[in-house]
Parts: C-alpha cells; sequence; structure tokens
C-alpha cells in the first residue's frame, strides 16, 4: 500500500467522516437531519474503499499505460511553472470529467449517486458512488500523462481536487464576496447540487470555476431561486444498494429495448433523459420546454391585460 493510500485510509477518510458527524449533530440540533441518508453515505465511503482495495485496476488501466509509455516527455515537479501547469492541467481535465458525468449517461449512471440525497451537507460529499472505477472515469486525466507527469502524482493531485470540494457541500457556509465565481465556492456547488431546471448542468469546476465561465457553464446562486436538492426525480429510497445501481439498472433496461444502433449508442453515450423519438426529459429539454410554458403565461398575461385594460389599474 502506497504512503497516500495510507493516508487516505487511516487519516483522510475517518477524519471527513468524523467532521460529517458533528456537521449532523451540530444541524440535528437547530433543525430535522436525515441520519438515514448519513447512514447511506457512511456506507457508500466504506464500500468504495473496499472495492478499490479489492480492485486496484479500472477499465480505463490499459489506456492509462498506453499514455505512460508513449508520453511525450518526463515533466519534474521541481519549478513553480510545471507545479502550476499540473494544476491549471489538473482542473481542465476535472471539468471535462466532470461535464461527462453528467451529460454522458454511461458515466451518470455512477455520478447520479453522488446527486442522489434530497439535503446538501457534508455527507453528501463522502457519497461518490462504489463502481466509479468500472466506468473508466480515469481516461479524462491520461492526457497528463501522455503529456509527461507521473502516473501516481497525476491520480495523487486528483484526490486532493476531490479532498477541497469536501467543504463546499456545506448549506450554511454564505456567499464569500468576490471569490464567488473564481474558486468553487458552497454557494456554486449549492448550484451544482440543485435539481431545479434553471440550475442543471452548471459550475463543473474542481477548485476553480474558469474553465466554467470560459465554456459558459456557470450559474450563480440566485436569491430568488432556493435550491432543491436531488435528483430530478427524488430518490426515496434508503436501500443503499438501490441507490447505487438504479441508474444502471434503468440503462440496461433501455439498452434492452434498443432496437437500432443510434437507440443503443444513443442511451450509452447521450445525456440523461435521452430517447430516441426526441420527447425526452435531457436537460436541453426541460429548459425549452419551461421556457416555452413561461412564454406562454407571458402571451396569456398580454391578452388577458388587452381584453381587460381596467385590470392593470
Amino acid at each position: 500500500m502506497k504512503p497516500l493510500d495510507y493516508y487516505l485510509l487511516f487519516v483522510a477518510a475517518p477524519v471527513v467522516l468524523v467532521l460529517a458527524l458533528i456537521e449532523g449533530i451540530v444541524l440535528s440540533l437547530r433543525q430535522k437531519y436525515d441520519w438515514r441518508a448519513f447512514g447511506v453515505s457512511a456506507f457508500d465511503l466504506v464500500s468504495r474503499i473496499a472495492v478499490n482495495l479489492l480492485l486496484p485496476l479500472s477499465i480505463a488501466t490499459p489506456l492509462v499505460r498506453w499514455a505512460y509509455m508513449h508520453r511525450l516527455t518526463t515533466i519534474q515537479l521541481n519549478t513553480g511553472l510545471s507545479i502550476l501547469l499540473l494544476f491549471i492541467g489538473q482542473e481542465f481535465c476535472y471539468y471535462w470529467y466532470h461535464r461527462a458525468a453528467h451529460r454522458v449517461r454511461w458515466f451518470w449512471s455512477t455520478h447520479a449517486v453522488h446527486h442522489s440525497p434530497n439535503d446538501l451537507n457534508l455527507s453528501a460529499a463522502v457519497r461518490i458512488g462504489i463502481l466509479s472505477k468500472l466506468t473508466g472515469t480515469a481516461v479524462f486525466f491520461t492526457p497528463l500523462i501522455w503529456l509527461g507527469f507521473d502516473i501516481r502524482t497525476v491520480f495523487s493531485v486528483l484526490t486532493l481536487n476531490l479532498l477541497y470540494q469536501f467543504w463546499i457541500h456545506a448549506t450554511w457556509i454564505p456567499k464569500l464576496g468576490w471569490l464567488e465565481g473564481i474558486l468553487n465556492t458552497p454557494s456554486a456547488h449549492r448550484v451544482h447540487h440543485a435539481a431545479n431546471t434553471e440550475y442543471l448542468d452548471a459550475n463543473f469546476g474542481g477548485v476553480l470555476l474558469v474553465f466554467d465561465r470560459m465554456f459558459g457553464t456557470y450559474v450563480a446562486e440566485r436569491e430568488d431561486l432556493p435550491c432543491r436538492y436531488g435528483l430530478v426525480q427524488p430518490v426515496t429510497s434508503y436501500n443503499p444498494l438501490k441507490i447505487e445501481l438504479a441508474q444502471w439498472f434503468s440503462l440496461l433496461r433501455d439498452l434492452a429495448k434498443a432496437r437500432s444502433p443510434r437507440a443503443f449508442f444513443g442511451y450509452l453515450l447521450m445525456p440523461p433523459g435521452w430517447v430516441p423519438d426526441g420527447a425526452g426529459n435531457t436537460t436541453a429539454e426541460l429548459k425549452a420546454r419551461e421556457q416555452g410554458q413561461a412564454q406562454e403565461q407571458t402571451q396569456k398575461q398580454g391578452q388577458a391585460q388587452t381584453l381587460f385594460p381596467s385590470a392593470r389599474n
């Protein structure tokens, strides 16, 4: 076991779980706290550690090895420039991984576990999904290895990125002024976890939100639009296995009923909610329908004011 593995297993994991527990105790003194959801998250954390120990490889391992064997050079982290390059490169790769985790159903089938809690708190941060290695998400970080960064260093920095994101799952931390829109803050991450149509598929950055600003996925939290957490179709079960596997079973059912290669690969690679006939519930379709309903309501109000002008007085 590598030093980082020891640190994650015997230091980081217990610390984040204890901090989530302390937050739960404090919050439960002020409001209703979902301890059953806390239990599901704790199950996810322990099970994921066990899976990672028993299954050290992922389906992306062959590509990771190929990238290492054909790396352009070897980059040593012995200068400030090389460290900065790794940090920015990691953020760039993480942004596209996280965006794909929401917009490619194969990756969403595991990432949805992280978004399944109906309350946002520190315990939700440790609910990541026990099958993440089987989806091959490591593929998004192979460009850094191909450029010349050490494999262990790349994934160690990814681990630090994820540890940073632990604290931003708190709902009791207010907006942080000028840092909003630059760093990934609790406010920005509340938007990311919200199921409101206006907030869907936003704020994918890890530590920074620079690439969200660059690629048009940054959305600020609005005072007039409180966040509703969880999935678009809320999860009501507390069965941890059902929560972990529900999206996968749904995907398998859709793949089984596919009647064409387009439908099969569409179910696999298109956004969650996609259907072959185009009348699905993807984020784009949900937003388009909601915008259409808002426009229709505005038109009706305009017609009413035209027919009954006295109603404006």
